[in-house]
């Protein structure tokens, strides 16, 4: 047993041993599944606080020989697979972090060479027949240990980007990395020694540096997860029992942190919901994380659209976003589709595959684009703000003129390169229109399923503001009436939605007409 090389079980053992622990060993059958073929070389990117680490320490406890860890998976789903026992500690296992090794090793300079020097010498220790004395690498060592003996190797790295991710200006470190890396897991002689490579960290494969040394690997990504989407983070159905078991609103933590979208399932921040089930506090959790910082530069980027995109995404709306040119690093940004891309693999935003759109996911990460576009002083935040804040008066005092010259007012200033050409655009207008009601209300809730349709907004006020403002009811028409959009919601019973919502509600119709180019607006409380 070592530090790197055939390591023990104990950091998993402290994961088991937390109060909340959601089994994640079902993945195990799809690793076994791959061992020794041509789809072992894994590379799992997500953003911090969704169990990278705990993902790599759980594979160790699994395959090293350092541990026995039989007793400790017993209870857990991998137990049931058929072929549990037959890789249980079977075999050599290194496992490091770069980040972890970079501080050791004292500079980004010196970390490739701390890697070489303390495999080379645990591996002699764990093989002193085998001649290491002249080898200078820990992928040589590897390579001559199953030359003489057959051994294999089974590799994970944690935090594999940080010198990509923070050294991407040092070209010198990312030459001696990426060497590394090619020398560990591309050509015909890694494929002899390696059984599995497993990589995470926060960024995908970075193209054009270390796409060359690691083509071979296959991806599982924010963008697609495939096969690892319920294992990233925790899927609707293990918040729901955790919230059952510690007492907690389902409803209100799926307000706050649901949203993203892998495949079929719906993802939440592990961090944040063990956070929620422990302290009952809904809040962001999401600024202790390592990243946070790094997005108020980001969004400051002059890339023309970039702002428009990042204020609608925090009305609600979703955007377009192109994601093939980003390269994959911290620095190389060309476009505001980088910027959105690259916010997605940091978890900033969520991506909607099938649509191409990006969106902020949920009420914890729209809190901290608030602060960071607060904190930046945008003028056009701040003026944009204002007028938003007088659309919202005019609807909580029902003043229908007033709502309809606003909106207009705010497409003509602020949205202007939306074209009206159908409901679809007078939607975008209109979750625009309505930025500055995020500080009272949830993120609206677009085509809610009602008693017999969808209503095609609903504003439900945050918990502390629900005995001040009320709920929007809103019906958009495209030239019609706004009678008729006041009708409808009437009509097919919308605000049967909201059922256990006991405060003021007020139903709001709003209409276009394509003739006049003018919006019409009419303002109704509802009454049971």
């Amino acid at each position: 047993m070592g530090r790197f090389v055939n390591p023990d079980n104990s950091a998993f053992q402290n994961v088991i041993n937390s109060e909340i622990y959601v089994d994640k060993t079902g993945l195990l059958a799809y690793i076994n599944k791959v061992l020794d073929t041509t789809e072992k070389f894994i590379c799992n990117s997500r953003p911090r606080r969704f169990g990278k680490s705990i993902t790599a320490e759980m594979l160790t406890a699994y395959y090293s020989r350092g541990c026995d860890s039989k007793a400790l998976l017993t209870s857990l789903k991998i137990a049931k697979a058929q072929d549990f026992q037959l890789h249980l500690n079977k075999y050599d296992v290194i496992h490091f972090d770069v980040q972890w090794c970079m501080m050791d090793a004292g500079s980004p300079e010196n970390t490739v060479p701390y890697i070489n020097k303390q495999l080379i010498a645990e591996l002699h220790l764990c093989y002193p027949e085998v001649d290491l004395q002249m080898v200078e690498t820990a992928y040589g060592a590897m390579s001559c240990i199953y030359a003489a003996l057959g051994k294999k190797f089974i590799v994970i790295i944690d935090e594999w980007d940080v010198l990509i991710r923070d050294e991407a200006t040092n070209q010198s470190v990312q030459n001696d990395y990426i060497q590394f890396l090619r020398g560990m897991f591309k050509g015909s002689e890694p494929t002899k020694f390696i059984r599995l490579a497993y990589l995470t960290g926060i960024l995908p494969i970075k193209k054009i540096k270390t796409q060359s040394a690691l083509n071979n690997f296959d991806e599982f990504t924010m963008l697609d997860a495939k096969i690892f989407a319920p294992y990233i983070g925790f899927t609707e159905t293990e918040v729901r029992t955790l919230c059952q078991q510690y007492h907690r609103d389902f409803d209100e933590v799926k307000r706050w942190y649901d949203g993203y979208l892998l495949g079929e399932y719906h993802v939440y921040n592990p961090k944040a919901v063990v956070s929620i089930m422990m302290w009952g506090d809904f809040q962001s959790y999401w600024s202790n994380t390592g990243t946070y910082e790094a997005i108020r530069p980001l969004i400051n980027m002059n890339f023309d659209g970039l702002k428009t995109d990042i204020m609608a995404m925090m009305a609600g709306d979703k955007v377009k976003v192109r994601t093939k040119s980003y390269q994959n690093d911290m620095v190389s940004f060309k476009n505001e589709n980088d910027i959105l891309t690259v916010l997605i693999h940091l978890g900033y935003l969520a991506y909607d595959c099938k649509m191409k759109m990006a969106y902020i996911p949920n009420e914890e990460i729209r809190s901290e684009f608030v602060e960071a576009v607060e904190e930046n002083h945008w003028d056009e935040f701040i003026e944009f703000e204002r007028k938003s804040r007088d659309l919202l008066n005019a609807t909580l005092d029902m003043d229908s003129p007033a709502v309809a010259e606003n909106i207009e007012k705010i497409h003509m200033d602020y949205t202007s390169m939306i074209q009206y050409n159908d409901d679809n655009s007078l939607s975008s207008v209109l979750t625009i229109a309505y930025l500055s009601a995020m500080k009272y209300y949830f993120k609206p809730i677009r085509e809610l399923p009602t008693g017999r349709g969808f209503a095609d907004f609903v504003f439900v006020p945050k918990h502390e503001y629900v005995n001040i403002y009320p709920a929007l009811l809103v019906e958009l028409k495209w030239n019609q009436s706004a009678e008729t959009a006041i009708a409808q919601i009437k009509e097919r019973k919308y605000p049967s939605a909201l059922e256990s919502y006991t405060g003021k509600i007020l139903l709001v119709g709003i209409n276009y007409d394509v003739k006049t180019k003018e919006h019409q607006c009419r303002i109704e409380e509802y009454q049971c």
